[in-house]
């Protein structure tokens, strides 16, 4: 009796913390629209924004416009992404997994000891870890020999006062000019190579050092980077993702949908619809694999590779 109504009693207790969080969440919105507002109206301000408009110049010859391979390259991140994240939240919150799966030592890699038993969701996050950092080893080469590295990492100083000259424009909803064919502003530059750069190696180390991959006889390696200090690190890592697509895929959607979805998957500066059928069906791939991530279709995968069992 006493533990349904603990269960109630927490059930209650969050749709209380809900109740309260929405209406304050659009409280604060509110007032940071309306602060800077107000703020964009002293004259100060006014020309700060004219002095930083909101976009860094980029260095003499920056490529212009996105290649196909980009295109292909935001889709497969995407794609592996949003699994690792649903994968990711299963792991940490799965009390019954699935099954089991144990690695083959008889095949590529061979170890002296043997393998260690994890259930079907970490196999699965596991492996798509692995073709997320695959991609992003492609997409970095891929960035340097192109030059396309100018448009996401800052090469002068004034991306600074940019970026904050931007997000006053976008809190005050008088929002900076898209021109994303030709160049970023400074809090899209920021957030790309905080993501690039900062958040992908984050997630991989963190990740590297939760695994069994991790050398775990390297006492001064483990000291140095202690797997609570992994463990501290991932999660909020995971969180930054999340708030990043969801920003991202708002602003994709609310400056100008159809040229930048043709900016993205159809490499072309226009307003035709090339690159929202392409992104419809890259959404629809993606539905289809978040809801054939199952046991029943992830077993017989992971039989190539080890042995599965039910315990």
């Amino acid at each position: 009796m006493s533990t349904t109504k603990n269960k109630s009693g927490t059930a209650k207790g969050k749709r209380s913390r809900l109740y309260w969080t929405v209406p304050a969440v659009l409280v604060a919105a509110v007032l940071v629209v309306l602060l800077a507002k107000w703020a964009t109206g002293l004259s100060g301000v006014q020309s700060f924004l004219t002095d930083y408009p909101g976009h860094s110049e980029l260095p003499e010859g920056a490529p212009v416009g996105f290649p196909a391979w980009l295109g292909w390259q935001h889709f497969l991140n995407a794609f592996l992404l949003l699994l690792i994240i649903r994968t990711g939240w299963q792991v940490r919150t799965t009390t019954r997994p699935g099954g089991y799966w144990t690695r083959n030592n008889k095949g590529l890699i061979k170890t002296k000891n043997a393998p260690t038993k994890i259930s079907l969701e970490l196999w699965f996050h596991l492996t798509l870890d692995a073709l997320w950092i695959l991609n992003g080893l492609v997409f970095a080469v891929l960035l340097f020999a192109t030059g396309q590295w100018v448009r996401i990492v800052p090469t002068s100083w004034d991306v600074f006062p940019n970026a904050l000259s931007a997000a006053l424009q976008y809190a005050s909803l008088d929002w900076p000019t898209e021109n994303g064919w030709v160049n970023y502003n400074a809090l899209q530059l920021l957030a790309y190579f905080a993501t690039v750069f900062i958040a992908a190696p984050l997630s991989f180390i963190t990740g590297l050092r939760m695994s069994a991959a991790w050398p775990k006889k390297a006492a001064g390696l483990n000291r140095a980077f202690p797997i609570e200090a992994a463990r501290a690190v991932h999660f909020p890592v995971m969180v930054y993702f999340v708030g990043f697509i969801v920003v991202h895929v708002f602003l994709v959607l609310a400056t100008g949908a159809l040229r930048n979805l043709n900016h993205m998957y159809a490499a072309s500066d226009d307003a035709g619809w090339t690159g929202v059928w392409i992104f419809a069906a890259s959404v629809a791939v993606m539905i289809a694999a978040w809801f054939l991530a199952r046991p029943l279709f992830l077993r017989p995968i992971a039989s190539l590779m080890g042995k599965v069992t039910s315990r």
